[in-house]
């Protein structure tokens, strides 16, 4: 596909957009943060599953969001508690990183989390992928997220041979990502 003609290359990645929208219909999870797609909620999520199965994920959420249900309750909460919750997951920067970005909302912001994709990479421990997750589920921003899951699938799609590690196939892959993105 590196060889197609920019005509073709569309079409294959409007078939493949319409393929993976309705796989995702007819296979989505009733997953809790996706009950509303609060922006909170969304970045708990994201930043729960990282390094954390699915199942896990779900079960400290809930138990998350019964401790810390708000932003405002994040913020106010002793480091202690939090970490204390987060047992089992690992990775304790996590916790605090979110303390540090609830602080961060609450004191710089008023309580008014970012909407953009840019204002969030602002924030601690919140990378491109968090970013573009939230940005794009809970504002409706045009951001692809592209973790190594959607790095396989595009270079599949495009037929990259170039290890998708590489610069080249990292921007190819951007693009094509940004293109299978349905709008709004």
């Amino acid at each position: 596909m590196d060889n197609a003609s920019p005509l073709s290359r569309r079409e294959a990645l409007a078939q493949a957009q319409e393929a993976l929208l309705a796989w995702f219909g007819a296979h989505m999870r009733p997953l809790p943060w996706r009950r509303d797609y609060d922006p909170y909620r969304v970045w708990i999520s994201e930043i729960m599953l990282q390094q954390t199965q699915m199942e896990r994920g779900v079960q400290y959420f809930e138990r998350w969001m019964a401790a810390f249900p708000t932003l405002e309750s994040l913020a106010g909460a002793p480091e202690e508690e939090v970490l204390k919750l987060w047992e089992g997951l690992g990775y304790y920067a996590r916790a605090r990183n979110l303390i540090q970005a609830a602080r961060a909302v609450v004191q710089e912001r008023g309580g008014v989390f970012p909407a953009s994709f840019e204002e969030l990479r602002s924030l601690p421990g919140i990378g491109p992928y968090t970013a573009a997750a939230v940005a794009s589920i809970a504002f409706q921003e045009d951001v692809p997220c592209i973790d190594a899951n959607v790095e396989r699938i595009v270079a599949r799609l495009l037929d990259i041979d170039t290890p998708v590690k590489e610069k080249a196939a990292q921007a190819a892959i951007a693009e094509a990502a940004r293109l299978l993105l349905p709008r709004g």
